[in-house]
């Protein structure tokens, strides 16, 4: 998309003409005749009219206000969801009060929009080196002031920076290796050292090979969103505090974080009435024995995320524990279907299994719903039927 598209989609002209484009579906199999259709009425805009309109279905129920944000496909796909960004302005409020926050990733906005709507945020400014983006932004965020500038040249004196590098290879497919990212994690790191910089990166990225390979200091924090891991947020400049960090947001206020300056002195033994599996956060942060810690539960075996207990953490889920038996496929078909099973949820960690093509092979044909966890204890593989699981 251009600047001067931007500018048109922004008129009178282009939002009526945006509106027209809404009531068309844009499927693969009606594309073509959509595009004729808005390159009769708008021409020379078709393309920007169905970019806008993908980029903000895209960004519905993730992104606040989607529908009247000016967005592109490309550009959606990396927007940072409203709750991750509104978490992260609450948390920059609350360790830099008054700070002025500068996105020099800005893209179209979307962490603006948080940042600015943030209690204690002192003032936020945004940068990005593609024209249109910027111009996007400054749509997109009423009041703000937003640049053309190149992230790895700084462009103010903020205090404190916040980099989203693109996520994606040469052949745009989506990327966790460090060496992939634009600009670069190492080269913002370098830019920026001294200052207080956070990075946002993807969920898998290997922040322990950052920290043991590169000599990475800061923190690094995983956050989810009812479940689904959304992000890995490196902080930097912090002088002491924690170096992993797990947040857990929930639609239903049942969030909490922890993080690894907590107690991790977990004992390891047999299962219990329940077994729980943290949420994607903790594992992925590598902080399974500090939330096991916090609840009063215990490892199953110190190497795998499954933990057991005999009570539930409040907010969270668990399966309860019906019997142990040897993980063995004839041996489960014939109990389970002594169990009258007919839905299997099936739970598999540290064991090579395909949770699918094992439930076709069970060939379940009950009427009860239970739940099957599969795991390694020791050098076996187990298994664990439990009744389904439970939301407490």
């Amino acid at each position: 998309m251009e600047v001067d598209d931007v500018a048109w989609l922004a008129s009178r002209f282009g939002e009526k003409a945006l509106t027209t484009a809404q009531d068309l579906p844009l499927r693969p199999d009606t594309l073509i005749a959509d595009l004729a259709t808005l390159r009769a009425r708008y021409p020379g805009r078709d393309a920007a009219l169905v970019q806008v309109v993908r980029g903000r279905r895209r960004l519905r129920g993730r992104v606040l206000d989607a529908d009247r944000l000016l967005v592109d496909d490309a550009s959606a796909q990396q927007a940072t969801a409203s709750r991750v960004a509104a978490h992260r302005a609450r948390r920059i409020a609350r360790e830099h009060p008054g700070a002025v926050v500068h996105d020099v990733t800005c893209s179209v906005g979307a962490e603006l929009l948080e940042l600015g709507a943030a209690a204690g945020i002192g003032g936020v400014l945004g940068s990005d080196l593609d024209p249109a983006r910027a111009a996007m932004a400054s749509h997109n965020v009423p009041g703000a002031l937003i640049a053309r500038a190149d992230a790895l040249t700084p462009t103010s004196t903020a205090d404190v920076v916040i980099a989203d590098p693109a996520r994606r290879d040469s052949t745009g497919s989506r990327t966790f290796r460090l060496e992939d990212l634009r600009p670069g994690l190492f080269e913002l790191l370098s830019v920026y050292a001294g200052r207080s910089l956070v990075v946002k990166c993807a969920p898998g990225l290997d922040h322990q090979r950052l920290r043991d390979r590169f000599g990475f200091t800061g923190e690094a924090e995983v956050v989810s969103v009812d479940g689904a891991v959304r992000e890995t947020a490196l902080w930097c400049g912090a002088a002491d505090g924690p170096r992993r960090r797990a947040t857990v947001i929930r639609s239903g206020g049942a969030g909490f974080e922890i993080t690894d300056d907590s107690d991790d002195d977990v004992p390891v033994g047999a299962v219990g009435e329940w077994i729980v599996d943290p949420d994607g956060a903790v594992v992925r942060a590598g902080l399974v024995r500090h939330y096991a810690a916090r609840h009063g539960l215990w490892q199953l075996d110190h190497r795998i995320a499954h933990l057991t207990g005999d009570a539930v953490p409040p907010g969270e889920r668990g399966w309860p524990v019906l019997e142990q038996v040897p993980y063995s496929e004839k041996a489960l078909r014939r109990r389970l279907a002594d169990l009258d099973c007919g839905v299997l949820e099936i739970m598999v960690r540290g064991v090579d299994v395909d949770p699918d093509k094992l439930r076709a092979r069970l060939r379940l044909r009950g009427s009860r719903s239970l739940a099957l966890v599969i795991t390694r204890v020791g050098t076996a593989a187990t298994a664990f039927v439990c009744g389904p699981g439970e939301r407490h």
